[in-house]
């Protein structure tokens, strides 16, 4: 009977070893993955970005505002912006993001914005210089063309953060630009069980939806087009093994979950012997 105990917590103590403790190699960002061969410089290569030009979807929130030298025509140009705010007045503080929610327009199912005097206008698959360009051609129906201000911008960078992150959820972030490990921190980071390696982002382009699977350990990510975030992004963050398995993410843990089994075992041949 000792010899089975013994077996029993030799072949624990081996299964521990190997699949309880997280190695650092699997929690560091933007590792250079491949084993250098020069000497130690201080600075990494730089890496270019690779940007697009973002194309308006379904369902995106942007800022159309329109500044002229006529009184009555700003009133009429700026009146979801008016009945907004007296709503945020009568419904207490709201939050940045909720601000462009109400203060922005919806694209519609059809791409479409309706915008106060000039009517629908299809912003679907344009860019906002392009959209710009085309609520400027309507505004100049009203008003001399140097008596006018457009300016149409995407209400900030909303993404979904699902998985083992610390602070998952739905967030927005008021920038033109968001990196992924901005959008990470934005997110409260990282569990330390996360598959880095294998972070899935869901992106939606106008004809569907397309999953690309990202390597955040890698840091030829920053030359890749997938650094940068785009509106609706989703950030899915898969466990380890470890977290099947049930072992400590640390070595403390690890010890105290190891203690805990040794004396259980313990405990159960001790009654095996005594009966």
């Amino acid at each position: 009977m000792q010899k089975i105990g013994k077996i029993i917590i030799f072949g624990f103590v081996l299964f521990t070893g190997l699949y309880s403790c997280v190695p650092n190699k699997k929690v560091i960002y933007m590792q250079e993955l491949e084993e250098s061969v020069g000497p130690l410089v201080e600075s990494s290569e730089r890496y270019g970005y690779q940007t697009e030009e973002y194309l308006l979807q379904v369902n995106d929130i942007v800022e159309v505002s329109i500044k002229t030298t006529d009184p009555e025509l700003n009133k009429i140009f700026n009146v979801v912006t008016a009945e907004s705010n007296n709503i945020a007045q009568m419904g207490g503080n709201q939050g940045a993001g909720d601000a462009f929610f109400m203060n922005g327009y919806t694209i519609n199912d059809n791409g479409m914005v309706e915008i106060p005097l000039i009517g629908e206008v299809k912003f679907l698959g344009l860019t906002t210089k392009e959209a710009q360009s085309l609520v400027e051609s309507k505004v100049v129906k009203y008003v001399k063309e140097d008596e006018y201000f457009v300016r149409v911008r995407l209400g900030g960078i909303r993404f979904s953060a699902l998985g083992e992150f610390n602070r998952s959820g739905k967030y927005t972030i008021l920038q033109n630009r968001v990196t992924i490990f901005e959008a990470i921190a934005f997110a409260g980071d990282l569990g330390r069980l996360a598959k880095r390696d294998e972070v899935l982002l869901v992106r939606q382009y106008p004809n569907g939806s397309q999953i690309h699977k990202i390597n955040l350990l890698d840091r030829d990510l920053l030359g890749s087009e997938y650094y940068f975030l785009r509106p609706n992004d989703l950030i899915y963050a898969e466990p380890m093994k470890v977290r099947e398995i049930g072992a400590g993410n640390t070595l403390v843990e690890t010890l105290t979950l190891f203690t805990s089994t040794i004396t259980a075992i313990a405990l159960i041949l001790t009654l095996i012997q005594n009966n």
